[in-house]
């Protein structure tokens, strides 16, 4: 095995010249930025979404945004983390010139998300039951049910767009994603002015144009993908091999999954405590308010952790530990500058930003005195957002996973019920819960990434990607086994293979059984 040379092993005790940092800076963006324009576009499709709701009628709008919040617990959530299992996977194959997995790990991705559409789908044709047995009002819930059941197909249309934007960003192809993203929010606004309006469908023609909507970029995202000849290397006819090494997919996808909806869920029980305070319908708007600016403030640190990401995976792969360690001091010195810039604008921004939204008094003010609170929750949040693209980069989701749930709910929740309702704040110490969690997570993120061994990394990187050994064909495909996810354990017994391929359908040695932050069974079992 080759061993890192002297200056790769120097620099990985040194900070990055002035002149890296710019050429990883320069790198970083040629994927973030396009990525931060592609969410604010997307964004602007779900306020047009709103705003539709809005003109429909006050129940029309109360029971669109159940829905919405129903659909993004059970089944957006759970789309996105598990697509995200791919990134790592594609992003270290990208870099390591095995372009045939790139395309393979697509096709198994698209499969695992629509079969898991399937059940999802079932859950969503009784939604109202479940709504009506959550103590929800009839009516808002019969509302939300039919918003619902005209959102199936906008999971199935998920599963696709999910891995082809994953696909093209891995390869650092994302300015294609943007201009589409940008034609099909053009299209978005007439297509709920024709359902809504003209054939008179309600919420059921917005929840449909927002399906459509998704559609469309598939379509044009497939069209480029086909005339620009971007596939032709990643090309794997389909057959049984996409049937095959699912184990280690699903290794990367789960943990990622469960990272993902541990935040995702977070803000939906935030909500859910606020109907437990007094005058709930103005803490529930002023949540609403809040979720609405973090969300609009999270494309950027997200389409960083995006960006990082897809770096340090080809750098991985390419077998530069230096460079994938420069990715993520950089990316890291951006997320704070980034995390300073949103605890500015929403401090600025407090006593006039609500009006925005609503013209009620106390939903003012209660606004007012949250945003700067939430400001300094993104002071943590970006950091720990960037960390996560490093670790999803590096094949270890899991460390995510277990940083959230400690984070979020063993810390997060107890401060936040405790300041909210023991100590009597209110709505401000629900938002102090919240701040507590992104900076325990802020914090335990910089230990594991201080603590990152690079020259590790690519070892298990090389695993993945070893194309020296000639394949025993009887026997890489008789057993399968769970890809090594822990940075701290990598067998003794160095394999060789033909291939990433062999790699995902080979029989590996079994790890050590070290508990640490990232294999400790109390926290996977959440998975």
């Amino acid at each position: 095995m080759d061993l890192p040379a002297d200056d790769d092993r120097r620099q990985l005790q040194t900070w990055p010249t002035s002149s890296e940092a710019l050429e990883e800076m320069k790198a970083i963006g040629k994927i973030s930025v396009p990525t931060a324009i592609t969410g604010l576009i997307l964004y602007s499709r779900a306020m047009i979404s709103m705003l539709f709701l809005g003109y429909i009628g006050e129940l029309e709008l109360a029971g669109g945004s159940l829905s919405i919040g129903v659909a993004n617990i059970t089944g957006y959530s759970v789309i996105s983390g598990l697509a995200m299992g791919m990134e790592p996977i594609c992003g270290q194959a990208y870099g390591a010139k095995q372009m045939k997995l790139v395309g393979l790990t697509m096709q198994r991705t698209v499969l695992l998300l629509l079969s898991t559409c399937i059940p999802i789908s079932f859950m969503w044709l009784n939604m109202k039951k479940i709504l009506l047995w959550c103590n929800q009002d009839e009516q808002v819930s019969s509302v939300a049910q039919t918003f619902i059941l005209f959102a199936i197909p906008d999971l199935f249309f998920l599963s696709l767009l999910h891995p082809l934007r994953i696909y093209l960003r891995t390869q650092s192809i994302t300015l294609p994603l943007t201009y589409c993203a940008s034609l099909s929010v053009l299209l978005h606004a007439p297509l709920n002015f024709l359902l809504v309006n003209y054939f008179n469908m309600g919420v059921s023609g917005v929840a449909l144009s927002m399906a459509l909507t998704n559609l469309n970029l598939v379509i044009m995202l497939s069209l480029f993908i086909y005339f620009s000849g971007v596939y032709k290397d990643t090309w794997v006819a389909p057959s049984m091999e996409c049937l095959r090494g699912w184990s280690k997919l699903l290794a990367l996808a789960v943990p990622t999954c469960v990272s993902i909806c541990l935040e995702w869920w977070w803000y939906e029980l935030m909500i859910m405590l606020c109907g437990l305070l007094q005058n709930p319908k103005a803490t529930i708007a002023s949540m609403g308010i809040l979720i609405q600016t973090t969300s609009l403030v999270y494309v950027f640190p997200s389409a960083l952790s995006l960006g990082v990401s897809t770096r340090v995976g080809n750098e991985l792969g390419a077998r530069r530990p230096a460079k994938a360690r420069i990715s993520m001091i950089v990316s890291l010195f951006i997320s704070v500058v980034l995390g300073l810039a949103a605890m500015v604008f929403t401090t600025m921004i407090r006593h006039g930003w609500g009006k925005l939204f609503t013209r009620d008094t106390e939903i003012l003010e209660l606004t007012a005195v949250a945003l700067p609170l939430a400001g300094l929750c993104e002071l943590g949040n970006c950091p720990q957002t960037t960390g996560c693209g490093v670790l999803r980069g590096s094949a270890r989701p899991s460390v995510g996973a277990n940083i959230n749930l400690g984070s979020f709910y063993v810390i997060g929740m107890p401060v936040a019920f405790f300041m909210g309702f023991v100590m009597k704040l209110g709505f401000p110490g629900l938002w102090i819960g919240l701040l507590a969690a992104q900076a325990s997570c802020a914090v335990l993120m910089m230990f594991v990434l201080y603590r990152t061994d690079w020259i590790l990394q690519v070892e298990r990187a090389r695993d993945l990607t070893d194309t020296h050994h000639e394949q025993s064909s009887s026997s890489s495909s008789s057993n399968h086994s769970l890809l090594p996810v822990s940075a701290h354990t990598i067998t003794n017994k160095k394999r060789v293979h033909d291939n990433f391929e062999d790699i995902l359908c080979s029989n590996q040695e079994l790890l050590k059984s070290d508990v640490t932050v990232e294999t400790d069974p109390l926290l996977i079992a959440v998975g």
